[in-house]
């Protein structure tokens, strides 16, 4: 075996808490390189990366791997080993420049931001050079300008990589191929993750259509079986002596006949045939899986405002705190308006749409406000009130909760909903009593990528106005058609600008292999 490999040789792999494998006879060839590691929330991700770096065993099967691996955990809470090292390393200063790692980061590591730590993490394992280096949702919580340094360093890594990532972007930037976990299978497909997407939904087209196939083939037989044996009924009777006279020798001679020939015991024969291709048929039908789909007809009439405006909001300064500032021109929302709020962390996202929210002349049944993150306690709450629904209105929101890419009885069967789930349930409340303007502050945060798409074809045919931050271009790309944008005018002045969404970057400028920018 290669050293810059990983194969999974028919692995299977279980939980001591679960009834089920989790993988089953999983084969996999991990080259060098960048391979994306998707897939649902509790799907196996982590645990896919855990045994490419021998942190797990499989009950069966072996996975071959080279000796020096590195796993980079979501979580940044202590600093990294090695950081002090890494910091007064002179061999690592050009590393640390790429990554904007600061020398005093060690001391004041409790005051890092989450995008800090994750560069300082990554630049510590990167500094070690593994063969293999496993990364666990690099980008959770950094805005465009740390995604664009996280992802300039990963390009320069030369062993195998595994990636598991809700970053659509970052996954089409470094990957090669991406494995699709979907228990207990994972199927790899080369590519981006947007072209390994549209090759599963072809798949997954094709699929149905060989269920459409192997249905109407089961139905055609089954009528084919009913006509035969009502003719082998037709043909028993004939060949029946029952009911004939004794004495009528000439009918009693020609059944006589009709059985020796067996003319018309050819049907029961054909109804026999014939049922073994139904039987097939039927084990056709059944093998022919297809993943459950949802009609996303969960928008209600009314739910665009008849106002002229859902909100104006007159030109001002918002103060930030240590002396900075955010100055805002005249801001307005149609009905119908889809508007995409961006710019660096810091610069005021936030406490602008606090500010807008809190200006509304809107009922408070009209507005859905998610904000950026849910407490614990604000969570269990959000769970009280649906299991508090009477029986109809229940059923009505569990329809819209499984839209959003959830199961609605496992998520009220729990004690405490994770923050995605949390803000689908509050989304979802929102929806069924008709919204006219729904404001989410990073919504694609703690989804899982099917989640994500879930959203986003569920906002697609959203009447009302919108009104969307986030870091996800793609997501924005899809859904809004504004942008407003914050821009850092003069140390510590921020600054919004309002045009279209294509007549701003979508990203950061291309880079080579090694990471350095294009444009420099």
């Amino acid at each position: 075996m290669s050293h810059h490999e990983i194969l999974f040789r028919a692995v299977e792999f279980a939980y001591d808490t679960s009834p089920a494998p989790l993988f089953e006879k999983l084969d996999l060839h991990l080259p060098a390189g960048w391979t994306g590691i998707v897939g649902a929330n509790g799907a196996g991700k982590t645990t896919l990366l855990r045994l490419a770096i021998g942190e797990l065993i499989p009950r069966q099967g072996r996975v071959q791997a080279p000796p020096s691996a590195l796993y980079c955990a979501q979580r940044t809470d202590e600093p990294p080993p090695l950081l002090a090292q890494f910091l007064a390393e002179a061999e690592a200063c050009q590393l640390r420049g790429r990554l904007g790692v600061g020398e005093d980061w060690l001391e004041r590591w409790d005051s890092l931001s989450h995008g800090e730590r994750k560069r300082a993490q990554l630049g510590v394992a990167l500094w070690r050079g593994p063969q293999v280096l496993a990364v666990d949702e690099p980008t959770n919580h950094l805005d465009l300008q740390a995604k664009a340094l996280l992802s300039g360093a990963l390009r320069t890594f030369q062993g195998v990589g595994l990636l598991v990532s809700h970053d659509r972007q970052l996954l089409d930037e470094l990957c090669r191929q991406c494995v699709f976990i979907d228990p207990p299978a994972a199927h790899l497909r080369p590519g981006t993750f947007t072209e390994g997407m549209a090759q599963a939904r072809l798949e997954e087209a094709r699929a149905h259509r060989q269920r459409e196939l192997a249905r109407e083939e089961r139905q055609r037989l089954e009528q084919e079986s009913r006509r035969r044996r009502e003719e082998a009924a037709r043909s028993q009777a004939r060949r029946s002596k029952r009911g004939l006279d004794p004495k009528d020798h000439d009918a009693r001679f020609k059944r006589n006949r009709a059985r020796i020939s067996g003319k018309d015991g050819s049907a029961g024969k054909l109804l026999r045939q014939l049922d073994g291709r139904l039987e097939q048929a039927r084990e056709r039908l059944e093998s022919a899986q297809v993943k459950k789909t949802y009609d996303l007809g969960i928008w209600m009439p009314g739910a665009r405002s008849h106002r002229r405006a859902l909100f104006t909001l007159p030109a001002g300064v918002l103060p930030l705190g240590e002396g900075r500032c955010l100055c805002f021109p005249d801001l307005a929302m149609a009905p119908d308006q889809r508007v995409a709020l961006t710019g660096p962390n810091g610069g005021g996202k936030s406490t602008l749409v606090r500010r807008i929210v809190q200006s509304l002349s809107l009922p408070e049944a009209q507005v859905v406000y998610l904000p950026q993150e849910l407490p614990l306690s604000a969570a269990r709450q959000v769970l009280d009130r649906v299991r508090a629904l009477p029986r109809d209105q229940l059923g009505k929101l569990m329809s819209v909760v499984s839209c959003l890419g959830s199961r609605p009885q496992r998520l009220l069967d729990t004690a405490a909903p994770s923050p995605g789930e949390a803000r689908k349930l509050l989304l979802a409340l929102g929806i069924v009593q008709t919204p006219h303007l729904i404001v989410m502050d990073e919504p694609t945060n703690h989804l899982d990528l099917p989640s994500i798409q879930c959203l986003e074809d569920a906002l697609a045919g959203c009447p009302c106005g919108l009104l969307l931050v986030s870091h996800d271009l793609p997501f924005l790309a899809r859904l809004a058609r504004t942008r407003w944008q914050l821009e850092e005018h003069e140390r510590g002045e921020w600054r919004l600008q309002v045009g279209e969404m294509r007549t701003f970057s979508t990203g950061p400028a291309p880079s080579d292999r090694s990471g350095k920018s294009l444009s420099s």
